[in-house]
């Protein structure tokens, strides 16, 4: 059975998929990085294993790329339980998730990506089947509805989300476990790029790998996109392994720079610097200028920037520090205190 895409729902188990998760790790001992969080979660699900239970229910958050979903089938995976993916925006109508969770096996996993993105409606359904195992239908309308509440077997869900801030306080509350993941450190890519090297059946050599990590933005994900389109080059040059110099090669191809810094980013900060003088400039500001969406901007290319000391959120909005101007060849400016320009106020 294939796996199911972000804008279907599924109602049945969902395996591995090969292709799709060949780089992925399958068990908790193989996952790479996030040591506190991992420690924590073994030990969650060693207890739920001992009570023959279901762990309870799990929220993972943090920027994109960092394993969220990878996570979530290792959970399913311990528990020798099935998974079910859906998404946020693909649960439009609450009769959708009543569909899901009426099917469901007792202790499987639903896994939810993007869950700040349910509707209130549906999250109504949603709250007695994660604390009661119960599910509230109407049937009828007007004067002969009647309401029927359904049981369903004991369950986790897992979600996933890039933005904690917007799920709703009563949801949020309804997690025992809640994870963030934290952007992974140079020797940990370092590890995942070498496993994955093997798993590709590419040999990679120290200083290639280190390069790749070294770019790599603290994600798995662009590491082992990085992996790929580097050994693609070194393929197509007769190359038997990859090195630092055919590394440099194709990251100058692919226009990342020696702080994994791409195109987008490198054209966010000197518009900052170039037409705003270096900020503070509002986030609808930046994006109408560099024609990128506004949200792409926050949740994708802002966290690598402000974990690097590229880039500075103020209540006034973004802008750019010293060490992006040394980055892009800029001399820093004399800093003016309360005269520097305000170009927007929006945050």
């Amino acid at each position: 059975m294939r796996a199911v895409r972000d804008d279907e729902l599924s109602p049945e188990r969902l395996p591995t998929d090969e292709n799709d998760l060949s780089l992925r790790p399958k068990r908790l001992s193989e996952f790479i990085g996030q040591e506190q969080l991992k420690s924590n979660l073994s030990v969650f699900l060693r207890a739920a294993r001992q009570r023959n239970e279901p762990i309870d229910h799990v929220l993972l958050y943090g920027p994109p790329g960092l394993g969220k979903t990878t996570l979530a089938h290792i959970v399913a995976a311990e528990m020798e339980a099935d998974i079910h993916v859906t998404s946020g925006p693909a649960v439009e109508r609450p009769g959708d998730l009543v569909g899901i969770l009426t099917n469901l096996e007792p202790g499987a996993v639903l896994f939810i990506d993007e869950i700040h993105r349910l509707s209130r409606p549906v999250e109504e359904i949603l709250y007695p089947a994660m604390e009661d195992c119960k599910v509230d239908i109407l049937i009828g309308k007007g004067p002969a509805a009647r309401s029927i509440r359904l049981d369903v077997p004991r369950f986790t869900v897992v979600g996933a989300t890039t933005r904690q801030g917007l799920l709703t306080g009563p949801l949020r509350d309804r997690f025992g476990i809640i994870a963030h993941f934290q952007f992974y450190s140079a020797e940990a890519l370092y590890q995942i790029i070498v496993r994955s090297a093997g798993i590709l059946g590419f040999d990679i050599e120290k200083s290639g790998a280190s390069e790749i990590s070294r770019r790599s933005r603290g994600t798995p994900r662009i590491a082992n996109r990085l992996l790929r389109r580097v050994r693609d080059f070194a393929q197509v040059e007769g190359k038997g392994s990859i090195d630092r110099e055919i590394t440099d090669t194709a990251c100058r191809a692919l226009e990342v720079d020696d702080l994994g810094l791409d195109r987008i980013d490198r054209t966010l900060l000197r518009v900052m610097i170039e037409r705003y003088r270096g900020g503070p400039v509002g986030l609808d500001t930046l994006a109408a200028s560099t024609g990128e969406d506004a949200t792409t901007i926050e949740d994708v290319y802002e966290p690598f920037l402000l974990q690097i000391g590229m880039l500075q959120r103020t209540p006034r909005g973004r802008s750019a520090t010293d060490s992006a101007y040394k980055h892009l060849g800029f001399a820093p400016p004399k800093r003016l205190g309360e005269n520097t320009l305000d170009f927007d106020s929006e945050s």
